[in-house]
């Protein structure tokens, strides 16, 4: 099978801090995928050089055999952890916008999506509540067929039913032949739809292995697994410096 990402030696530093310390992984399409870890343990300086808004200070990323760039944005969906949207904005003229930049982008399937929820096409973006200006933003992210989804801390500070919304909507309509990427430190919410899990601290790559080959050898959920690796410091906020 074509690995869809590879990185290798892959390290981040600002200033003296290291984000990320040789990094080696790869990982294959068809997949979703946690990247689990306290905060501050790198999780999105990873997203965000595989997206290619970060430069590594040393070491390689490849998306599809090619390094982070026009070719590889245009197949990776990236939702960020923090609203990037002007809040003048209505929910068509976002939806006009990623129309306009993403050929993969399914209009018919965001309209329906935001029909079912009771968001207005013409609502604006400043109107909505914040939980409901995250799921139209997680719906135009999720309506793209691509074949990398980057999707950083999606149930941060959302309610239950958001995040079983979030978590459905993930599941439902991704492109199966892809990969989604889930970031997070909330492990009991999501880890009923993850295959695979990741988990990182301190910049570094501690495991990555399937979730039901983690279950058995352990005998923990996934959760329980994290909360027996990290103690108290997926509590404390890791290092504060990276993210």
């Amino acid at each position: 099978m074509t690995e869809l990402v590879t990185c290798t030696h892959l390290t981040k530093s600002y200033g003296k801090a290291e984000a990320l310390r040789d990094v080696n992984l790869t990982i294959e399409p068809g997949h979703i995928i946690g990247l689990l870890g306290p905060n501050g343990s790198g999780k999105t300086t990873l997203i965000k050089l595989l997206n290619g808004l970060l430069q590594p200070t040393e070491g390689e990323i490849l998306i599809n055999g090619q390094k982070p760039g026009v070719d590889s944005k245009a197949v990776i969906s990236y939702l960020p952890d923090k609203m990037y949207f002007a809040d003048w904005m209505k929910v068509s003229d976002l939806m006009d916008f990623f129309a306009d930049f993403y050929k993969d982008f399914d209009r018919v399937k965001a309209e329906n999506m935001c029909q079912t929820l009771g968001i207005s096409l013409n609502d604006k973006m400043k109107k909505l509540s914040k939980g409901n200006k995250e799921k139209v933003q997680l719906i135009l992210v999720m309506s793209r067929q691509a074949q990398l989804y980057l999707l950083d801390e999606p149930i941060a500070g959302v309610d239950p039913a958001a995040r079983d919304f979030i978590l459905d909507t993930i599941l439902n309509n991704y492109n199966e032949a892809g990969t989604v990427i889930i970031s997070t430190h909330l492990i009991a919410d999501i880890e009923k739809i993850l295959d695979e899990v990741i988990f990182i601290q301190q910049g570094k790559i501690l495991k990555h292995e399937w979730v039901d080959d983690l279950r058995e050898e352990s005998g923990k959920s996934i959760d329980g697994l994290f909360r027996e690796m990290f103690h108290a410091d997926a509590y404390e906020g890791g290092n504060e410096n990276v993210r």
